[in-house]
C-alpha cells in the first residue's frame, strides 16, 4: 500500500469529472488500498479518487467512531429517499481547517460495486448519507464550497492560496 497526495483547493484537477470504472481488477482493488490508507492516515471519513487526482469513479469511507467500518465504492450513485434536507458542518481533506454548514438529503439510497466488483445497494441516513453525497460531489467535480456564496468560496480559495504558499515555503 501506499499513501497517496491529496490535491488541495483550489487545484483545477479537483474540477474533474471521474469516468467509470470499467472493470474491477487488480489495479482498481490496489487503488482503493491506496486510498484507504491515505484517508485514514489523514484522519478523514472519506476520499474519493478525484481527490488524488485519479479521476475514476470510486471512492472510499469509513464513518464508523473507531475506523473498523471501511466501505468500498464503486461507479457509485444514489438516489434520495424524500426531499427532507438538514445542514451538517462539512469539512474536506482538500480543503483542510475549513468547515462549513451545507444541506443534504436525510436519506439517500445507495448501488455502488464494491472491492470485488460485486454489486449492492444500502439505504443510509445520518453522517453516511451525507458523506456519501459529498464525495459523490467530489466524482462530478464538485466541492462542498460551491455551496457557498461566491464571496466565502473566494475568501476560502485565498486562504488555500496562502496556506499552500506558506507549506511551500517551508
Amino acid at each position: 500500500m501506499a499513501k497517496l497526495v491529496i490535491l488541495e483547493f483550489p487545484d483545477e484537477r479537483l474540477r474533474t469529472k471521474a469516468v467509470e470504472v470499467e472493470k474491477v481488477d487488480d489495479e482498481v482493488r490496489q487503488l482503493v488500498d491506496d486510498m484507504l490508507e491515505t484517508m485514514y492516515d489523514a484522519s478523514g471519513i472519506g476520499l474519493a479518487a478525484t481527490q488524488v487526482d485519479v479521476h475514476r469513479r470510486v471512492v472510499v469511507m469509513d464513518v464508523s467512531d473507531d475506523g473498523s467500518e471501511p466501505l468500498v465504492l464503486i461507479n457509485p450513485s444514489y438516489t434520495p429517499i424524500g426531499d427532507d434536507k438538514d445542514f451538517l458542518s462539512e469539512g474536506c481533506l482538500s480543503i483542510p481547517e475549513y468547515y462549513a454548514e451545507v444541506p443534504r438529503y436525510l436519506k439517500v439510497k445507495l448501488n455502488a460495486l464494491d472491492r470485488n466488483g460485486d454489486a449492492y445497494e444500502l439505504e443510509a441516513d445520518g453522517l453516511l448519507a451525507h458523506c456519501i453525497q459529498h464525495e459523490l460531489d467530489h466524482l462530478e467535480g464538485v466541492l462542498f464550497v460551491d455551496y457557498l456564496s461566491s464571496l466565502k468560496r473566494n475568501r476560502v480559495a485565498k486562504k488555500m492560496q496562502k496556506r499552500h504558499k506558506q507549506t511551500q515555503g517551508a
